[in-house]
């Protein structure tokens, strides 16, 4: 289903790109030619989406113990270095014609920026169902940002049409690229953290490890460790201090503290190492001091 709404994506797009680079050419519009390659560094971005969603589907192999899930995360950081790259490009043309100002036809930007508000819009909101996966969230938000700015061009067109305000036109240009570059701060930093294997956003560690301490038996907890192997798929290690006792009594445990990570913070590959003997002193939930039970 995603894959089909993203094939649909690309052709929708492919006929945007033609007709804004068409619509700018011919009405002389910065700010049409800047959302045209905009739109056209949509096309990889999509592609490069697909090919995450298809390779996060692939099993796990004898190489990648894992399997591909972190493929969308890859995607998705991908695709926010080729937005920056866009916004950087489109920074300089509109800079460039403030200095060197050209008549715009704003018949031609009310028209193209009415067709291409229909397509972004149709290709957000295809998508919203969907946001929960990163990799689609990223277009989501880069489509929902292109559906911004045709409404600012249309705008601005109508105003240039009333006033004959030509340095509207370049200033829509720089203030596509800032939405660019503001909406794709966000996806870079949550997917680096999940690159460089990060604490999961919405999660506390200490909060994690009181929450380990809660189950019968359990003294102390210590080198913590949190992170995300994929989309809504978050793992977790850690060392455990109990008495000694029988290894049907530390099942039952382990059973507990699997329980309450998955139910408190939806942590589901757990992997927890029962120790006996007392800690090192530097050792700590997550460096440098370990997390003792309270006493009753």
């Amino acid at each position: 289903m995603a894959s089909g709404v993203l094939a649909a994506a690309v052709a929708a797009t492919l006929v945007l790109v033609v007709a804004e680079f068409l619509g700018g050419y011919r009405g002389h519009s910065i700010s049409l030619v800047s959302d045209a390659l905009h739109n056209l560094s949509d096309i990889p971005t999509m592609l490069i989406s697909w090919l995450g969603l298809r390779w996060a589907t692939r099993p796990a192999d004898h190489e990648r113990t894992y399997g591909y899930r972190r493929a969308g995360i890859l995607a998705a950081f991908t695709n926010g270095i080729l937005l920056i790259v866009v916004a950087l490009a489109l920074f300089y043309e509109a800079v460039k014609r403030f200095w060197h100002p050209v008549a715009v036809h704003e018949n031609w930007m009310i028209v193209v920026s009415l067709l291409a508000l229909a397509i972004n819009g149709g290709i957000t909101l295809a998508l919203v169902s969907r946001r929960g996966d990163l990799n689609l969230h990223s277009l989501l938000l880069h489509n929902f940002g292109d559906a911004i700015s045709n409404i600012g061009i249309l705008i601005g067109a109508l105003i240039i049409r009333m006033t004959g305000a030509q340095w509207l036109d370049p200033a829509i240009g720089l203030a596509i690229a800032a939405l660019v570059l503001w909406s794709t701060n966000g996806l870079l930093r949550e997917a680096g953290n999940i690159l460089l294997e990060g604490l999961p956003k919405g999660l506390n560690l200490e909060s994690v490890a009181r929450s380990i301490l809660t189950a019968a038996e359990v003294q102390e907890v210590h080198d913590i460790h949190i992170w995300t192997i994929g989309t809504g798929l978050h793992a977790l290690s850690c060392h455990v201090r109990i008495p000694d006792m029988h290894m049907d009594q530390s099942e039952k445990i382990l059973q507990a503290i699997c329980e309450r990570l998955e139910k408190d913070f939806h942590i589901t590959h757990i992997t927890v190492q029962f120790e006996r003997a007392g800690l090192p002193q530097d050792g700590g939930y997550y460096m440098p001091h370990p997390v003792p039970a309270e006493k009753q």
